[in-house]
């Protein structure tokens, strides 16, 4: 038995021994991974919304086209929302040290702030489905200004997660 335990210490990787050697590493590598991860999500998130905000842009085309004009600028005020909301995820500074650092994450700041990513991921799905009824309901006009409605709900509630999600963060720090 004592063998066997002495072979699978020494097959243990290098990465493993340093972890072992060098204080606080292990966290300092769990940061790393959290701040990659925040902003790989970060960075997708902000091209499936810009995406969103073209669709955007075609809609207001269409509804020019389709003699709609007195609704073009309540699309548009959808789109500055949206495209705040973008700036706002590309933009805000990656891996916020208060929520990061290992000495001060809390497992229940971290399962909000998942909470919190989840919903930004649900808004690129809202607004895939409201772009989809816009783009049906610009030829017949049957329930246009609801669906402009419903988007720029879903716009100015992004906005507003983000923020609680930002309170979240620098409340941490």
């Amino acid at each position: 038995m004592g063998d066997i335990y002495e072979k699978v210490k020494e097959s243990r990787t290098a990465l493993e021994k340093l972890l072992d050697f060098i204080p606080g590493w292990s966290g300092y590598q769990e940061r790393q991974t959290r701040r990659k991860a925040d902003q790989l999500l970060r960075q997708t998130l902000a091209e499936k919304l810009a995406d969103q905000r073209r669709r955007l842009d075609v809609a207001q085309k269409e509804l020019i086209n389709h003699g709609r004009m007195d609704l073009v600028d309540d699309v548009g005020s959808a789109v500055t929302q949206l495209q705040t909301f973008i700036d706002r995820i590309r933009f805000a500074s990656y891996g916020y040290s208060g929520l990061f650092d290992a000495a001060k994450v809390n497992q229940a700041e971290l399962e909000r702030m998942y909470n919190f990513d989840a919903a930004l991921v649900e808004y690129v799905e809202r607004l895939d489905a409201a772009n989809d009824r816009l783009r049906e309901a610009i030829p017949s006009g049957q329930g246009l200004v609801e669906t402009i409605r419903i988007i720029q709900d879903i716009c100015r509630e992004a906005n507003s997660t983000f923020d609680q999600r930002e309170h979240l963060i620098l409340g941490s720090q």
